[in-house]
């Protein structure tokens, strides 16, 4: 029998060049061989381990799209689509990590900094240093814009006071692109960003959230009390916060598509490889026609998913507008992910709801899908706005 787990599920192959199929199985290999080892005890204990980022550095994975006269990768942001999507399919929390990296932090730090600060950040961030991106409070979820943050200028810096949570890398992170209003009656012409290193004094990472799934990923509480940012790490303009919030964030929706993407894979490619093995009746569940016929729904829709995650992110390298794309593609990659790991689990029977399988996980993984860098009623506001125009 083939290993089920070693083949190549049905993707759309002749849409890869060369290199990017040998960047991809690269990543598929690395993640097979250093990261799956890993996943159990890192999810039970709820802490993703530390040498595994340090490799993330070293193979260029957290900065593919920095230029490389500042040490990154000069790479595609569909090279960071394909490495979100392999590793998320070994471990959601892995491609999270590294999705933020690329999709969020340096994508915001490569298009709005000034050159002082791209020669201060961009290097680190290719070589040593993790990012965080920090928008949500406990008032400002979907209504993004709500901030409560505050940053008033008091000579040469910003003192920020606050509290953000829910931010992904948090405990990892030691630099967030950080999102305070210096005019709340301004709205959201009020909202700057900043670029705010976790050493600054008044910073303080607090409580890590205890998940249901992207356990190893680190969730934090962020607490500023007269947090002194100097003005020169205001990210963009002053009160243009807003723009490069909205900006990232349509890219990023394209990383959690390939999340998704990447957990739909994994719990797939285990509940084939288990219906083949599975014996009842003197033969395997594989050659019941309601299986095959669960087996053959599930590679369908990640076959779409996949179209929809590699088209939206060839859209976005070639300059053309991907936000109603963004927005199909994080809302259907979620919800065949949440389809897809809850009929892996049924395939498994009650083995599948069971911690001594794989597949419990990837279900609960699937579920964060829906709701961060946008919940799925806020990306169909998003479609219906522009497809009924």
């Amino acid at each position: 029998m083939p290993d089920i787990l070693q083949a190549n599920p049905p993707a759309p192959i002749t849409s890869l060049t060369e290199d990017e199929v040998m960047f991809r199985d690269n990543i598929r290999q690395f993640a097979e061989e250093k990261i799956r080892p890993l996943v159990k005890e890192m999810d039970e204990k709820a802490v993703f381990d530390h040498s595994l980022i340090d490799q993330f550095f070293q193979l260029g994975l957290m900065g593919i799209e920095i230029p490389e006269q500042y040490g990154g990768g000069g790479g595609k942001f569909f090279e960071a689509i394909l490495a979100v999507e392999e590793l998320s399919r070994v471990d959601a929390s892995a491609g999270v990590i590294v999705d933020v990296q690329n999709t969020l932090v340096n994508n915001a730090l490569i298009r709005w900094t000034t050159e002082e600060q791209r020669k201060r950040y961009l290097p680190r961030m290719a070589t040593d240093l993790c990012g965080a991106y920090a928008l949500s409070e406990a008032s400002s979820g979907s209504d993004a814009f709500g901030l409560q943050t505050k940053a008033e200028l008091k000579g040469s810096d910003y003192v920020l006071n606050g509290r953000k949570l829910w931010i992904t890398n948090g405990k990892e992170a030691g630099v967030f692109i950080l999102f305070a209003t210096i005019d709340a009656a301004a709205g959201y012409k009020g909202i700057t960003a900043f670029i705010v290193e976790k050493d600054y004094p008044g910073f303080t990472v607090g409580k890590k959230e205890d998940k249901v799934g992207i356990r190893a990923s680190s969730t934090c509480e962020l607490i500023l009390e007269d947090c002194r940012v100097p003005r020169e790490n205001v990210l963009g303009e002053v009160g243009k916060g807003y723009k490069i919030a909205i900006e990232t964030l349509n890219e990023g929706r394209i990383g959690i598509g390939a999340q998704m993407l990447g957990v739909s894979r994994g719990a797939w490619e285990y509940a084939t490889k288990y219906a083949q093995e599975r014996k009842q009746f003197g033969k395997s569940i594989s050659e019941f026609q309601g299986i095959q016929f669960q087996i053959a729904q599930m590679a369908t829709e990640i076959e779409a998913a996949r179209l929809m995650v590699y088209n939206a992110a060839r859209m976005k390298d070639a300059g053309m507008n991907f936000v109603k794309e963004a927005a199909m593609t994080k809302l259907f990659c979620s919800q065949v992910a949440e389809r897809v790991t809850s009929l892996a689990i049924e395939i498994y029977g009650g083995y599948g709801f069971t911690k001594d399988y794989p597949v419990e996980k990837y279900w609960r993984d699937s579920k964060i899908g829906k709701i961060y860098e946008g919940t799925s009623n806020m990306q169909l506001a998003t479609i219906a706005k522009l497809v009924m125009k």
